[in-house]
C-alpha cells in the first residue's frame, strides 16, 4: 500500500534536500503582461538532469534500498534514464539502462557522464518497446528491480514533491496550476497530494495532440492504448497513461483537458528561447503553449506552468523552427504546374512580393509534354502576404496547389 500523500510526499521532498535544492518558481513578466495574468514558471528544466524525473527515480530508489536492492534496471532514451542515472551514482547502485539503438548519441554520452562508474548501458532494438521487453527480461533473469518511469507508487510520489514545494515557494495557493501529461506521474501526484492536504487549486492537464493517452483512458473508462502517436513530444508522448497514474486520475473532468498541436508548441520553444532565453525541450513547453487556449479565463488570475524539462537537442532546432514557421502562417509549401518556356520562371519570381522568400525550389517531374512540378517553398512577414500571393498567382493564370496542411504529400516532399 502506498504511503499517507500528505506524509509520504513531504518525507520524500525532505530526504530529496540532501541531493539537489528546490527548482526556482519564478513570475515571469513576458508571459503576464502577454496575458494579463500572475504568469509563474516551475523550472523543474534547472533541475540537476534539467527535469523532474530525477524526483520519482530518488524516491523510489531509497525505498527499494532500504529493503536490501541494489541492482536497478530501467528502459528510457531520455529524462527517465539520466534521473536513474544520476540517483545510481549517488546511492552508490548497480544500474542498467536499456536504449534503443537509435538514441542519439549526446543523450548515450549525457546519462554515461550521470551514472559515473555505477551505471552500464545496453543498446537494443529500434524502438523503445523493443527495449523496455529487454529490460524486464533481464530484470527476470538477475533479480534486479526496474524502475517504471511513471505507472510506479513511489514514483508518483516523488513527483508529488513539486506541489509540495510550490506550497512553500508561493505566499498564497495558485488560482490554477497546468500540468503536463505524457503517462501521468507528475499529474497524479500532485493531485493526490493536494486532495489529500485538503488545497486543490484548479488543475488543467496538457497533452499533445498526437498522445492523448489520458483522453482516451477517461473516454473508455480505463488505459488503452493508442493505435497511433506522434512521438515529436517524446517526453510526453505515450501510448498508455499508466495504470496506478489513472487510479488517480479517472475522475478527472475532460474538460480540463488541453491538446496541443505539435507544430503550434514549437512556435512556443521558439519564442521562450528568444525571447526569454530559456531553452525547454517540446514537453517542457506544454504547459506554457496551454495558455493560449485559456487566455479568456486566465486573466488577473495566479497561474502556475510546470515546465518539466529542459533537455533540449539543439540538432533538432531547424525542424522546430521549420514547424514554429507553419504553424504561424509564415512558411507554406506548393506545387507549382509551370510551362516548360524561355521566361516562364522570371513571370513566377515577378508575381512575388517584396517580402516573400524562396526558402525551396526543385523541379519534381515533368508531368506533361509542356508542363513541368516544382516544388516551392515560401516565407514571408506577414500571414496575409499569402492571400496576396495566391491571388496574383490566380490572375496571372498559375496552376497550384497548397501542400502545407497535407501530411501525405508533406511527409514525402517536404
Amino acid at each position: 500500500m502506498p504511503d499517507d500523500p500528505v506524509t509520504g510526499g513531504q518525507a520524500a521532498a525532505k530526504a530529496m534536500r540532501t541531493v539537489f535544492p528546490e527548482t526556482p518558481l519564478q513570475p515571469n513578466a513576458h508571459l503576464s503582461a502577454k496575458y494579463g495574468a500572475e504568469i509563474w514558471l516551475k523550472r523543474e528544466d534547472l533541475s540537476p538532469v534539467r527535469s523532474y524525473k530525477i524526483r520519482g527515480a530518488f524516491n523510489a530508489m531509497r525505498k527499494q534500498i532500504a529493503h536490501g536492492k541494489t541492482r536497478f534496471v530501467c528502459a528510457s532514451a531520455g529524462n527517465h534514464a539520466q534521473g536513474v542515472a544520476y540517483m545510481c551514482n549517488h546511492f552508490g547502485a548497480e544500474g542498467t539502462i536499456f536504449m534503443p539503438v537509435t538514441t542519439p548519441a549526446q543523450k548515450i554520452e549525457k546519462t554515461r557522464i550521470f551514472g559515473g562508474g555505477n551505471v552500464s548501458i545496453e543498446l537494443t532494438g529500434d524502438y523503445f518497446d523493443d527495449s523496455l521487453a529487454a529490460a524486464k527480461a533481464h530484470c527476470n533473469q538477475t533479480g534486479a528491480h526496474f524502475l517504471s518511469p511513471f505507472d510506479d507508487d513511489d514514483v508518483i510520489e516523488g513527483q508529488a514533491s513539486v506541489a509540495i514545494e510550490i506550497d512553500d515557494q508561493l505566499p498564497d495557493r495558485p488560482d490554477l496550476v497546468v500540468l503536463p501529461v505524457g503517462g501521468g506521474g507528475l499529474s497524479s501526484g500532485m493531485r493526490t497530494y493536494w486532495q489529500a492536504k485538503g488545497t486543490l487549486p484548479e488543475l488543467a492537464y496538457v497533452e499533445p495532440k498526437g498522445g492523448q493517452s489520458l483522453r482516451a483512458a477517461l473516454e473508455a473508462g480505463q488505459p488503452v492504448t493508442l493505435p497511433t502517436l506522434d512521438t515529436f513530444v517524446d517526453g510526453a508522448a505515450v501510448a498508455r497513461i499508466g495504470a496506478h497514474p489513472f487510479a488517480r486520475l479517472a475522475d478527472v473532468d475532460p474538460s480540463a483537458l488541453h491538446a496541443i498541436p505539435e507544430d503550434r508548441l514549437c512556435a512556443t520553444i521558439i519564442e521562450m528561447l528568444n525571447i526569454e532565453g530559456i531553452v525547454l525541450e517540446p514537453a517542457g513547453a506544454l504547459s506554457i503553449d496551454a495558455l493560449r487556449d485559456m487566455a479568456d479565463r486566465i486573466k488577473g488570475r495566479r497561474v502556475v506552468c510546470v515546465t518539466t524539462g529542459g533537455n533540449f537537442d539543439f540538432e533538432r532546432l531547424p525542424e522546430v523552427r521549420e514547424r514554429a514557421q507553419r504553424s504561424l502562417g509564415l512558411k507554406k509549401y506548393f506545387i507549382l504546374r509551370l510551362p516548360q518556356r524561355p521566361g516562364a520562371l522570371r513571370d513566377f519570381l515577378e508575381v512575388l512580393g517584396p517580402h516573400d522568400d524562396i526558402a525551396r525550389f526543385e523541379y519534381l517531374k515533368k508531368s506533361a509534354r509542356n508542363y513541368g512540378s516544382v516544388l516551392i517553398g515560401i516565407e514571408t512577414t506577414d500571414p496575409a502576404n499569402f492571400a496576396t500571393l495566391f491571388g496574383r498567382l490566380d490572375a496571372q493564370g498559375f496552376v497550384y496547389r497548397d501542400i502545407t496542411d497535407d501530411p501525405t504529400l508533406a511527409e514525402f516532399l517536404i
